[in-house]
C-alpha cells in the first residue's frame, strides 16, 4: 500500500516536472517549482497535524497552480486548474471517484480564502497561503489573509510576526463603457491579420495558450472559431474561466457558450426565431448545421447588420483554417445570438 501511494505522488510529480519544463523563463520556471513543491510539502505538514492524508495532501498541492503555471493566466486560475486537471487524474487510472472529487474540489477552492469549505479545501488554502508567507516573509500579507495565516501560525506553533498590507484598489468598469463594440472592434482588427491555425502564427498562438492540452495546436487545427471569440471576450474586457460552472464542455467549444448564455443565472440568449430581436454590433452569434449536421456548429462576432445581412468576423471561416470576415443570411443556419451585458462579470 505504501508503495502505491509512492507512485501516485511520484507520478503526480513526474507530471508536474514535465509541465514545468514547457515554461521559457528560467526565473518563472524556478518560482513555479519552487511554489508547486513549497505548497505540497507544506501541505503533508499540514496534513499530518490535522489527521488527514498527507499522500493526497501533497498531491493536490503539487497540481493546485497547475493551469496558472502552464499558461500563466491569472485570471480564474484556481477553477481553471480544477478544469484542467480534471481530465489529467481522470485518465491517469490511479485515483478512485472520491479522491477524484477531493482533488478537484481543493483545487477549485484554494482561492476563496474568505470562505470555509471541506477539510482538504481549507487544508490546501493554508498550504498555499503559508508557503508563499515563508518563501516572502518580509512581504507583508493582504488584510483578508491575516486571520487564517495567523490560525495557521498558531497551530503550529510558530512565531506571528507579519506587517498587513493595505488594500488594493480595484478599478471599477466605467460607467458607459461599450465593451460590446471594443469586442467588435478588436474581432474586425484580428481577422484583417489573417490569422491561420497553424503554431507558426502568433494570434494563434495566443489564442491557444488559454487551453493547456496536449497537441493544441493540433486539436484546434480547423476547429478554432469557438476559441477565437473566447480569445476575443478576453481582450475586451469580458473575463470568462475556460468552462462554464454549468456546462460539461469548454468554452473552447460552439455548444459551451450556449449552455453559459442559457443559463438561468446569465439569461443572454435570444434564440434566432425571436422576430422581436434585432442583431447588433458585438453581438455574438451561434450557427446551426452550418458546417455540418450537428447543431451549434459555428460562432462568430457580428460586425454590422442591414436587416437581412450579417457581417461576422470568424475564426476558422468555413473551416478553412483562416480568419475573415463573411456575409450571412439572418434567416439561414443560425440558432440564436448571444448579447453580453457590458458590466456583466463571470461568478461562481
Amino acid at each position: 500500500m505504501q508503495l502505491k501511494k509512492q507512485i501516485r505522488l511520484e507520478s503526480v510529480q513526474v507530471l508536474v516536472d514535465e509541465m514545468l519544463l514547457t515554461i521559457d523563463s528560467t526565473k518563472d520556471r524556478r518560482s513555479a517549482s519552487v511554489h508547486l513543491y513549497g505548497v505540497a510539502q507544506t501541505a503533508a505538514i499540514l496534513a499530518m497535524k490535522r489527521e488527514l492524508n498527507p499522500e493526497l495532501a501533497s498531491i493536490i498541492g503539487m497540481l493546485h497552480d497547475y493551469y496558472l503555471m502552464s499558461t500563466g493566466v491569472q485570471k480564474y486560475h484556481a477553477q481553471n486548474s480544477s478544469e484542467a486537471v480534471r481530465p489529467i487524474i481522470r485518465d491517469m487510472g490511479i485515483f478512485n471517484q472520491e479522491e477524484q472529487h477531493t482533488i478537484l474540489s481543493a483545487i477549485f477552492h484554494h482561492e476563496d480564502k474568505e470562505a470555509v469549505h471541506t477539510a482538504y479545501d481549507e487544508l490546501i488554502k493554508d498550504a498555499d497561503l503559508l508557503q508563499k508567507y515563508l518563501h516572502h516573509v518580509n512581504h507583508g500579507v493582504k488584510k483578508e489573509h491575516v486571520n487564517r495565516l495567523t490560525m495557521v501560525l498558531e497551530e503550529l506553533s510558530l512565531p506571528i510576526q507579519f506587517e498587513i498590507l493595505e488594500d488594493a484598489t480595484i478599478p471599477k468598469i466605467a460607467t458607459g463603457d461599450n465593451r460590446r463594440n471594443r469586442l467588435a472592434s478588436i474581432a474586425q482588427e484580428l481577422v484583417f491579420e489573417n490569422i491561420i491555425g497553424t503554431a507558426a502564427d502568433t494570434n494563434f498562438r495566443n489564442m491557444c495558450k488559454y487551453w493547456p492540452d496536449d497537441n493544441i495546436y493540433k486539436t484546434a487545427c480547423n476547429n478554432w472559431c469557438a476559441m477565437f471569440v473566447f480569445y476575443c471576450c478576453k481582450m475586451a474586457g469580458f473575463e470568462l474561466p475556460i468552462k462554464h460552472i454549468g456546462s460539461k464542455i469548454r468554452f473552447g467549444a460552439c455548444p459551451a457558450w450556449k449552455d453559459w448564455a442559457t443559463d438561468k443565472s446569465v439569461n443572454f440568449y435570444h434564440e434566432a426565431t425571436d422576430e422581436t430581436f434585432t442583431p447588433q454590433r458585438g453581438d455574438i452569434v451561434i450557427y446551426d448545421k452550418l458546417m455540418s449536421a450537428t447543431a451549434c456548429d459555428h460562432i462568430g462576432i457580428v460586425l454590422d447588420y442591414d436587416g437581412r445581412v450579417l457581417q461576422v468576423a470568424e475564426g476558422n471561416v468555413d473551416n478553412k483554417n483562416y480568419s475573415g470576415v463573411v456575409s450571412r443570411d439572418r434567416n439561414s443556419n443560425i440558432d440564436g445570438f448571444i448579447r453580453i451585458a457590458n458590466d456583466y462579470e463571470y461568478s461562481f
